[in-house]
């Protein structure tokens, strides 16, 4: 057997041979470093680097300064705010040594030493970077549960930064209780998460929570300018406005579309600049101008030229679906003007939308701006669920183009009263002549809104009218005249009766009167009825204690099997028709459903109604027996409804 060499043997040189059975290796060609996108090369080093974060960058900086610092941090915020590099920024603070190795935790890392050089680098052996979402059992946690356990190998501290922390699993989040309640003195546990709610309180109440903000589109617009500057990119601002608005709030989705929008440039030298137009076309707005004009041309009516813009921005590549959102941003937005004008001198927004959109929100009102929101935000469900979206997008703007001159509420009342409608001019059988009211409220959700009308009898329908012919009615309050009832020592009706029942909370007894007793004859002081089988058997009885209670005269209540009148639920529903088959006629009302097609009558309102739905007694003289009122008698014609 050879004898194997000892250490000093002399390897083989690896720069002239590469083996027995291959060549000589030639000189490796040179790679050039590959590029770095924007979002990596510019992500903040330190606190003073972050964007729109004051309220949590102020709150860690007194926090170091004052040595309280916390052992578990929870960020939460949505996607491309930062907090995985907040994450990385506290690791670094916490570790800092300064540049002459002396130096302790501080909210300003050197970013010179040792510890920050290797966690800018991902290399720091105890900076330690867990994705929930790719381990998330309990066997990774337990990972990181014994991992706490040793001391730091080079750092002041062991962090760990675990991100998507609401992917861990029930177990695993139970199994992390523990230490994250009573960590090592040397661990600090920093979580981030898009949905907070998912996260367990348990876990929540044992950390120190901060909620990252979305950074306003005025502060990304000066931060993007500033980079496309240093990266020697000509960008015109208008550009710019269109990436800031796109990136809603979130830095990194506006450095890839920065990124992206470079890309764009035709020549090498970078000496062009970035229009507005190129970055419109790549994000699949329709232009911006195109979008003010379609609008512009839907509200005047005018449907040929709204197919026309709309085969314009289609031919140009935008999503159609994204250009009913554009009409519908631009509603919102002229709304906001609308209601406050000093936006209209607001650098926020880009002189087209100062000075257009200024003029348009002078000549609309916010009647037609609210019903062409609520029409455009039921079009583009529309949209989505119709089988060609070209179709359903051309759709919608021709009926916003036919509806943009419907008359406003207020402006159908203005024609109604200097005659353009037919008012009623008679009166009914109940009431004196008067003319029906209507006025404004705001309309239902969903596109429907309510319908209400008051008749001449004094009744109020409400309804449904269909969505594109939606504008809400209403009527003004109207105080009842019903005096409440006084206690007595007699009562003069059978309604009064019940309406004393209820007035002596005994709302079981009063339910029972009014739906399930027909009164067969009132003769005070004695009353006749029949009762129906789901009724209790003794609601004579509870009637009777209650009157002779308060009453001086001994009350007699006979239980009756003939059929006796309506009860007063039957009868509130038998005037309830006649009032709708009554307000359905009305010219008015008719006049009404011819603007409104689809429109429906429904439930009644009628102030000159009781409680029970019914027209106020007449009283008969009542002297013994002479006044009693009985429903039964031959001699009397049967109940007839519409009398």
């Amino acid at each position: 057997m050879t004898d194997l060499p000892d250490d000093n043997f002399p390897l083989p040189d690896e720069t002239q041979s590469a083996g027995l059975f291959e060549d000589l290796p030639q000189a490796a060609p040179k790679v050039e470093k590959s590029y770095r996108v924007l979002a990596r090369k510019y992500r903040p080093q330190n606190f003073d680097d972050l964007i729109g974060q004051e309220a949590m960058v102020r709150t860690m900086r007194n926090a170091f300064a004052m040595g309280r610092v916390a052992h578990a941090f929870m960020l939460t915020g949505v996607r491309g705010v930062g907090k995985t590099t907040t994450a990385r920024i506290i690791a670094r603070a916490l570790n800092c040594v300064g540049e002459d190795g002396n130096g302790g935790p501080t909210a300003d890392p050197c970013g010179v030493c040792p510890n920050c050089k290797a966690i800018l680098a991902d290399r720091h052996p105890d900076v330690l970077e867990i994705d929930a979402a790719s381990h998330t059992g309990v066997d990774d946690v337990r990972e990181i549960i014994e991992g706490s356990r040793f001391r730091p190998l080079q750092a002041r501290m062991k962090v760990y930064i675990i991100d998507e922390v609401h992917m861990l699993s029930r177990n695993a989040f139970n199994a992390l209780l523990k230490t994250l309640e009573e960590p090592p003195e040397q661990v600090t546990f920093i979580f981030a998460t898009t949905e907070i709610r998912k996260v367990p309180v348990t876990v929540l109440s044992r950390c120190q929570r901060f909620d990252l903000r979305r950074v306003p589109q005025e502060q990304l617009q000066d931060h993007f300018a500033k980079l496309a500057e240093l990266e020697n990119v000509s960008i015109a601002p208008e550009a710019i406005n269109l990436i800031a608005r796109a990136a809603d709030g979130s830095v990194r989705d506006g450095l890839s579309l920065l990124d992206q929008a470079i890309a764009q440039k035709d020549d090498e030298d970078g000496a062009g600049q970035i229009e507005a137009s190129t970055v419109s076309e790549m994000l699949g707005f329709a232009d911006r101008a195109l979008v003010f004009d379609l609008f512009k041309a839907m509200m005047a009516g005018k449907p040929d030229q709204v197919l026309e813009l709309t085969d314009q921005a289609y031919a140009s590549g935008a999503d159609l679906g994204v250009l009913l959102s554009d009409l519908l941003d631009l509603v919102h937005l002229l709304s906001r003007i609308k209601s406050v004008p000093a936006l209209k001198n607001s650098a926020e927004l880009s002189e087209l939308e100062r000075v257009q959109g200024g003029e348009l929100a002078d000549k609309l009102s916010v009647p037609v701006l609210g019903r062409t929101w609520q029409m455009l935000l039921k079009g583009i469900r529309e949209v989505d669920m119709a089988p060609n979206r070209k179709a359903a997008v051309e759709m919608v703007l021709i009926r916003l183009c036919y509806v943009s001159d419907l008359p406003s509420p207020d402006e159908l009342i203005k024609q109604f009263k200097n005659g353009g409608g037919n008012p009623p001019t008679g009166g009914s059988k109940n009431t004196p002549p008067s003319s029906p009211t209507l006025s404004s409220s705001s309309a239902q959700g969903g596109g429907e809104a309510f319908l209400y009308a008051v008749g001449q009898n004094g009744a109020v329908s409400t309804g449904y009218s269909q969505p594109e012919a939606a504008q809400a009615y209403t009527v003004p309050e109207v105080k009842e005249n019903i005096e409440p009832v006084q206690e007595k020592t007699t009562w003069y009706s059978w309604r009064e009766v019940v309406v004393f029942v209820k007035e002596k909370q005994e709302r079981l007894l009063h339910a029972h009167l009014r739906n399930s007793v027909h009164l067969v004859k009132f003769a005070p002081p004695m009353i006749e009825f029949r009762v129906e089988d789901k009724a209790p058997n003794n609601v004579a009885q509870q009637l009777s204690k209650l009157l002779n209670e308060y009453s001086t005269q001994r009350w007699t209540i006979v239980l009756s099997q003939h059929q006796g009148e309506p009860s007063l639920m039957e009868q509130e529903a038998i005037q309830a028709e006649a009032d709708l088959k009554e307000v359905g006629q009305d010219p008015f009302i008719l006049g009404i459903m011819q603007i409104f097609p689809g429109a429906k009558l429904g439930k009644l309102v009628n102030p000159q109604l009781d409680e029970y739905g019914l027209f106020p007694e007449d009283i008969p003289s009542m002297d013994d027996d002479a006044g009693a009122m009985r429903f039964d008698d031959p001699e009397i014609p049967p109940y007839d409804p519409d009398e």
